[in-house]
């Protein structure tokens, strides 16, 4: 696994690249939620179910992240850094690869809103934090829109005890529950991973590669 700096306007990205063992199928770019890293056990799961369906993997801490902050700060400056980071990576060994882009929490709603402008076939949302905690009733809350307007096909995967919200079905593509999980994704790593490879094999009867 080999690692890049990413200049963008908001400061510097850093990106960790996994590459496949024979020719890549697809560039999967999974990112991380508000104050978390890279290192999440559902951006795992997402980054090995990648492998193995023959994508090649990056994962990115934002720069905000970089820098050492925990809030993102900006929606607009966070999604302008992101694309800045997109493109960056869609260069050298990557170019000419359908993208799908991906992340968990705050980096879900960062890839769903991004994707028509960065070009994504498809978008992998783990965690989609449909609503502030407590606010299910407060339709105005609602993040679901994120989701309706991505543009490409989403897969969701959330935990039943969320209390970010579950989106509902008509929200994504694809909605996976795990029972017993919460926000942090982090007791079924191999149902993710399950669920994220069966969604990417769908793929390609699609189109998407």
């Amino acid at each position: 696994m080999g690692s890049m700096e990413i200049s963008t306007l908001a400061g510097p990205a850093r990106a960790w690249i996994d590459e496949p063992a024979g020719q890549p199928r697809f560039l999967l770019v999974l990112t991380h939620g508000a104050g978390g890293g890279v290192d999440s056990a559902d951006v795992l799961a997402a980054r090995q179910a990648g492998r193995q369906s023959g994508g090649l993997v990056a994962q990115v801490l934002q720069p905000y992240r970089v820098a050492g902050a925990r809030a993102p700060g900006s929606a607009r400056r966070q999604d302008a850094a992101w694309l800045e980071v997109i493109s960056a990576l869609r260069t050298g060994p990557c170019a000419g690869l359908p993208l799908i882009a991906g992340g968990r929490s705050n980096g879900a709603r960062v890839a769903c809103r991004t994707a028509v402008a960065a070009g994504a076939v498809a978008a992998v949302a783990l965690a989609f934090p449909l609503h502030p905690p407590g606010k299910a009733d407060e339709p105005e809350k609602s993040r679901a829109g994120e989701l309706r307007s991505a543009g490409v096909p989403v897969l969701v995967v959330s935990g039943e005890n969320d209390p970010f919200g579950v989106p509902a079905a008509s929200d994504a593509d694809r909605l996976v529950v795990l029972p017993g999980e919460t926000h942090a994704l982090s007791r079924h790593p191999a149902a993710i991973t399950a669920a994220v490879a069966s969604w990417l094999a769908s793929g390609s009867g699609r189109g998407w590669y």
